[in-house]
């Protein structure tokens, strides 16, 4: 598939528990970002007041929408954020409406592994298909889905919580994302990585057993929804050569062959794909991007 060339300039927003993260994007790249501290115990005016002072330090003549990726529930056609994780008073907040009174651009938001999906269909390497899955592989497991081409949110954007589903007494997100090895080892994430590049046999082994379980839940999105495609983002996948083996070992064992033979499983290549992702939302609303997706 030829690659979509969009001109317009975009203000994508990340918004976190602990920063705010805002980005300038035109043609997939960004033109200009800003990191701001999430006053995460403040009040939603406070809040409010600190995303739009930081979209107003990004505005320029240009500007056509502002797309914002949210970890929480939402409701997207209200332009509604139900909740943020690890900001408890960020609930209820009309923010479409907020900043569209304000700037007078449109402003779309979701949840965040739709944002980081769509960042990869429209920017990155998934472009090409019409099925596709992100897993986002942090503190918790994300996912985000595209289906014939178009974004599926489901209810308040909650669609692809596949790291809620039990397994083995616990839940997906206990055994695929960080969680994992603390529970394991006692170490974080990033201390087995650093032990795996110095190919000490624990940590390896640890990665296997990671990759064994990310596996089984590759299987179940696989007989849910027999994706193209899955693509990998969040701190963990920087372990994607150290875990894909035993991740592969156990996708191997799902029954249809042609499904498993023409699955391709990769880590994302996109640097801050949550800015991209949420510049991805506004341009997906779009006639274009429709039609010649």
């Amino acid at each position: 598939m030829e690659r979509i060339v969009l001109e317009e300039k975009i203000i994508g927003l990340d918004i976190g528990g602990t920063k705010i993260h805002l980005g300038l994007v035109q043609q997939g790249a960004i033109l200009r970002d800003i990191k701001l501290p999430t006053s995460a115990q403040a009040g939603r005016e406070q809040i409010l007041s600190e995303i739009r002072q930081g979209i107003q330090e990004l505005m320029e003549p240009g500007v056509t929408g502002i797309g914002i990726g949210v970890p929480g529930l939402v409701d997207e056609e209200k332009g509604l954020v139900f909740d943020v994780q690890n900001i408890p008073h960020f609930t209820q907040v009309p923010i479409k409406q907020y900043l569209e009174d304000y700037f007078g651009k449109p402003v779309y938001l979701t949840n965040d592994a739709n944002s980081f999906i769509l960042g990869e269909k429209l920017y990155g390497r998934a472009q090409p298909y019409k099925n596709v899955v992100g897993l986002t592989l942090g503190t918790g497991l994300g996912g985000g889905i595209i289906l014939n081409n178009q974004l599926y949110s489901g209810a308040f954007s909650s669609a692809g919580e596949f790291g809620g589903i039990p397994y083995q007494g616990k839940t997906m997100e206990d055994y695929c994302s960080g969680k994992f090895f603390p529970s394991q080892c006692g170490l974080t994430g990033p201390e087995v990585h650093d032990r795996a590049t110095k190919n000490d046999p624990e940590a390896l082994s640890i990665l296997h057993q990671f990759g064994e379980h990310l596996g089984e839940a590759i299987k179940v999105i696989m007989y849910a929804l027999a994706p193209e495609a899955v693509f990998l983002g969040g701190s963990v996948s920087s372990c994607f050569p150290y875990f894909k083996e035993g991740m592969w070992n156990r996708v191997q064992q799902f029954p249809y062959e042609k499904v498993r033979n023409n699955l391709i499983i990769e880590r994302s290549r996109m640097n801050d794909g949550a800015i991209l992702g949420a510049a991805a939302l506004v341009h997906m609303k779009s006639k274009e991007v429709a039609a010649k997706w």
